[in-house]
């Protein structure tokens, strides 16, 4: 199993970015999807995931700013972020779980390397 996080960077506050999670050698069919994001000093903290279904669910902090989705036959989600604030900086991990651990608290079975996000202020 390999999960590949894109599309971070360096974005000033208000500003937008699309993260993609590529995976390989797990389905979307069956698997829980999730975003993960880890500030320096912070633990890492659940952002938000996606249920094989299409179910979503956020963090208090993003709802309303950041979108998550999938695209199954291409085995890729996606997690849009607009109106970004410098809270929002970290390393976001892509994460896949089969059993979906991440819904009840738990600590998803696969992970990827994760992809620097950093909003100016």
């Amino acid at each position: 199993v390999q999960l590949v996080e894109s599309g971070g960077g360096l974005v000033q506050a208000g500003g937008s970015l699309r993260l993609s999670c590529a995976a390989s050698g797990i389905s979307f069919n069956f698997y829980v999807m999730a975003w993960y994001r880890q500030a320096p000093g912070n633990q890492r903290e659940l952002v938000a995931y996606i249920t094989s279904g299409g179910s979503t669910n956020y963090a208090d902090s993003v709802k309303g700013r950041f979108t998550i989705s999938k695209h199954n036959a291409q085995n890729t989600m996606y997690l849009q972020m607009n109106s970004l604030k410098p809270e929002d900086t970290g390393v976001y991990y892509c994460a896949a779980d089969l059993r979906g651990r991440m819904v009840d608290a738990g600590t998803p079975q696969y992970w990827g390397q994760g992809t620097q996000v950093t909003v100016s202020s």
